[in-house]
């Protein structure tokens, strides 16, 4: 089976792709929001993050100083084409797996 048009293997990793669809449903998140919500450690989240901030995915906006900096993140528009592509491509994906099983094979559902 070839690989659909639009798959990401830079996004398909569970994390990143966890990180990207928490992304893809608001405009701006605060670090500390997106570490929670996907229950990762700052070190493993930021690892992620740098990953997907070199590809030109998302941006990094550190605010304030001291005791009340703030990091947020965002997807850019890049990130968000690429994220609704690899989606289109899973769901090729699955709907193909689907229609290959010949009714009549045997095959259990």
């Amino acid at each position: 089976m070839s690989v659909p048009a639009g798959f990401d293997e830079l996004i398909h990793p569970a994390t990143r792709l966890s990180v990207v669809s928490l992304l893809a449903a608001t405009e701006w998140a605060e670090f500390s929001f997106v570490r929670d919500s996907l229950s990762l450690s700052d070190s493993a989240l930021s690892k992620q993050l740098h990953t997907l901030e070199e590809a030109e995915y998302l941006e990094v906006r550190k605010e304030g100083g001291g005791r009340n900096r703030r990091t947020r993140v965002r997807l850019t528009a890049r990130g968000r084409t690429a994220f609704e592509g690899h989606v289109a491509a899973l769901r090729a994906i699955v709907e193909g797996a689907g229609s290959a099983v010949p009714a009549a094979s045997g095959a259990e559902r």
